[in-house]
């Protein structure tokens, strides 16, 4: 089938490669004019595992192309894909003008036949129809241009295509979704979006291949659109909650690694998104959450549990700093080293990384702050990070350090050489941010060990 994605983000680049390689025509499209190039040269702009390998092939194959000429790809595509950002306003509400920007410019190059247009963006609940009414706004620009005479015979229908792909396990969960969820009212739609998605649905790519085949839930427009933010709300406050019970551990001498075991063989909670730390951050579960409050609010309801979830979430980010306070007392003055800078591993993601508040707080009660990452310090990407020295290794991280902090529970730090690591520090602390790290093997290698809730 031939396909149009809107959008090189996380979720446009990853649907439009994922696509190209079980067989479609792509065009993935975008208005950064650098980042095309970037693309077209076979380079990757995001840090996403496999991904570049299968942009690579796809591209070679013929399959995958890069452009920002938006006609060309409106032209090429039966189906459209909208898959540019909605960041949060200040109120929590989802900015959707880049949405209505690519609606609106679909409705001015629609031609002739038949389109799918497939919101991929998480949108606010009713964008559909919003959508679908931007897009003939674009088309009567277009009538109106061409005259009264001329005929505009393209037609359209819109679908709800949410997304659930985790950063760095995004090419992983596309060939191996849980569900995929389609809204729309038009029965023609639905059947050209599970033509498209067939190999997925049939396992054809998938790492385990004798599975069932994938649900696909079909509902109309409001209520694919309340799934994706259902979703995230819940993980999100599945977190905040183990969490408040890991706080409450920490005062009454319980090991929450031990709890959450067992509270997660229970199969109506199950051992999912249990890890206590220091909380979610990224561009999904923030976002959304505050989203689906103020949607809420749209129409007279408020959201106790949700606003609770982000508040525990917001406090959680400063345990670390309590825990520092309590093994080393004054932190002014000090050195302290933070494992891990990207709100997740296997990603160079930052956006609302927990990392970024630790650092904050840190400086302002006058501690010198020294960080490794393993994608961050080698990419030597900044993302506006400040107050904070980004080293290149372990050892120089560690180096003349009162404490350190594991904040992303990167692979790779279960492998470093913590003895070596303690030598130089003034005082071989380390708070284990994410109850990652092997407590015994710490102790060993010299170092009081710290962790949440245990």
């Amino acid at each position: 089938m031939q396909v149009c994605v809107i959008g090189t983000g996380y979720v446009g680049l990853v649907t439009g490669v994922c696509l190209a390689h079980i067989g479609h025509d792509v065009i993935c499209i975008d208005n950064n004019e650098q980042k095309v190039k970037l693309m077209q040269s076979g380079q990757s702009p995001i840090f996403e595992p496999g991904l570049s390998e299968l942009m690579k092939s796809a591209s070679a194959a013929g399959r995958l192309i890069f452009t920002s000429d938006l006609e060309k790809g409106v032209e090429h595509g039966e189906i459209l894909f909208i898959a540019v950002g909605t960041p949060a306003l200040p109120n929590g509400e989802s900015d959707t003008r880049y949405v209505e920007a690519v609606a609106r410019g679909i409705g001015v190059h629609l031609k002739h036949g038949y389109k799918v247009i497939v919101n991929k963006s998480t949108v606010p609940i009713g964008t559909g129809d919003w959508v679908k009414r931007i897009v003939l706004d674009g088309m009567a620009e277009q009538e109106k241009y061409l005259g009264e005479n001329e005929d505009v015979p393209a037609n359209f229908d819109v679908v709800s295509n949410p997304e659930f792909l985790r950063e760095g396990a995004a090419v992983y969960d596309t060939f191996n979704p849980d569900r995929i969820v389609l809204g729309s009212n038009s029965e023609k739609a639905i059947a050209l979006m599970q033509q498209l998605y067939s190999p997925i649905v049939e396992r054809k790519f998938a790492e385990n291949k004798s599975l069932p085949p994938v649900p696909v839930v079909v509902t109309d427009l409001n209520s694919a659109e309340m799934i994706k933010y259902a979703a995230n709300a819940f993980l999100a406050t599945k977190i905040s909650f183990i969490n408040e019970v890991a706080n409450i551990c920490d005062r009454v001498g319980g090991d929450i690694t031990q709890v959450a075991k067992g509270i997660g063989l229970d199969s109506r909670i199950g051992e999912k998104f249990l890890q206590a730390g220091i909380g979610w951050g990224g561009s999904c579960f923030p976002k959304d959450v505050s989203a689906l409050i103020h949607t809420a609010e749209d129409y007279g309801y408020e959201t106790h549990l949700l606003k609770a979830a982000v508040s525990v979430n917001q406090r959680q980010r400063f345990i670390v700093i309590e825990k520092l306070q309590h093994e080393i007392k004054v932190l002014k003055g000090k050195t302290i080293g933070l494992l891990g800078l990207t709100f997740k591993p296997d990603t160079d993601d930052m956006r609302d990384a927990p990392a970024l508040n630790i650092i904050e707080e840190l400086n302002r009660l006058g501690a010198k702050v020294k960080a490794y990452d393993p994608i961050v310090s080698q990419t030597g990407i900044s993302h506006g990070l400040s107050g904070v020295i980004i080293e290149t290794n372990p050892e120089m991280l560690a180096d003349d350090c009162d404490a350190l902090v594991l904040v992303t529970e990167w692979q790779e730090f279960l492998k470093l050489d913590y003895s070596k690591m303690a030598k130089p520090m003034t005082h071989p602390v380390i708070i284990d941010g994410r109850n990652f790290l092997n407590r015994e093997e710490l102790k060993q290698a010299g170092f009081h060990y710290v962790g949440v809730g245990r």
